[in-house]
C-alpha cells in the first residue's frame, strides 16, 4: 500500500490539524482534564457552526477519543478535497514506506460548498 496520502486512505494527525485550524491543540488528553472536552466541542462548532455532532456532542464532552475522532474525520474530508500537504518530490520515496500526515491546507469553512449540502463530496 501506498502510504503518502494518495489513495483512498490517509493517516491524520488530530493536534496537527486542530493547530492547523487554530483550535486548542496542546494538553487536552491530559489525565483529568474531561471538563476541558466541553470548552474544545465549543470551540469547535464555533469555527464550523455548519457541524452537526447530533447524538455524539455529549460523548466529545467527555471523551478525547471521540472529540478525536470528529477531527479526523474533518481532516479526512480535507484529504479527499485535495486540501492537505502532500510530500514533495524528496519526500515522496520516504513517505510511500514510512507514511505521511495528511495535514489540512484549508480552513473548516472550505470542508462544505456554499453550493452542495453539507456531507455532499
Amino acid at each position: 500500500m501506498d502510504r503518502c496520502g494518495d489513495g483512498v486512505v490517509v493517516e491524520v494527525y488530530p493536534a496537527a490539524a486542530l493547530r492547523r485550524w487554530r483550535l486548542t491543540h496542546r494538553g487536552y488528553k491530559t489525565p483529568g482534564r474531561t471538563a476541558d472536552y466541553g470548552f474544545l466541542v465549543e470551540e469547535l462548532t464555533a469555527a464550523a457552526p455548519w457541524l452537526d455532532l447530533g447524538g455524539f456532542d455529549q460523548l466529545c464532552r467527555i471523551s478525547h477519543d471521540a472529540f478525536d475522532a470528529v477531527i479526523a474525520a474533518l481532516a479526512a474530508r480535507a484529504a479527499a478535497l485535495g486540501k492537505i500537504r502532500r510530500p514533495d518530490p524528496e519526500q515522496r520515496e520516504a513517505a510511500r514506506t514510512e507514511g505521511w500526515i495528511a495535514v489540512p491546507t484549508c480552513e473548516l469553512n472550505d470542508l462544505v460548498s456554499a453550493t452542495s449540502p453539507v456531507g455532499a463530496a
